[in-house]
């Protein structure tokens, strides 16, 4: 029961935090300002690939709209590859223990 509340307090977190990530500054974060700031952002290496890139949904209209259901896309991913490894881990911990006695 105490896992299940944590769990669902993690939950409804991050559906806060998607909703409210319009909302978020358009200025650049800090990694990115000291980039521009040193004069070495030019310099930055293109990424091997992206999911959404900008955090936006592409085909959407509504720019609030895109970035909400990317943060939920996101938070999709994240959650079945956590649930995924936790699964293999609890398999292999069994494995073990059933092996060990």
């Amino acid at each position: 029961m105490r896992k299940l509340r944590w769990a669902s307090g993690v939950g409804v977190a991050a559906l806060v935090v998607i909703v409210l990530a319009p909302l978020a500054s358009p200025d650049p974060d800090g990694l990115e300002r000291v980039a521009i700031d040193g004069g070495f952002i030019d310099k930055a290496q293109a990424v091997l690939f992206t999911i959404l890139p900008g955090y936006i949904l592409p085909g959407v209209g509504d720019g609030t709209i895109a970035t909400i259901l990317a943060g939920l896309i996101g938070l999709v991913i994240v959650f079945a590859l956590t649930w995924g490894l936790g699964m293999l881990l609890a398999r292999r911990r069994r494995a073990r223990d059933e092996q060990a006695s």
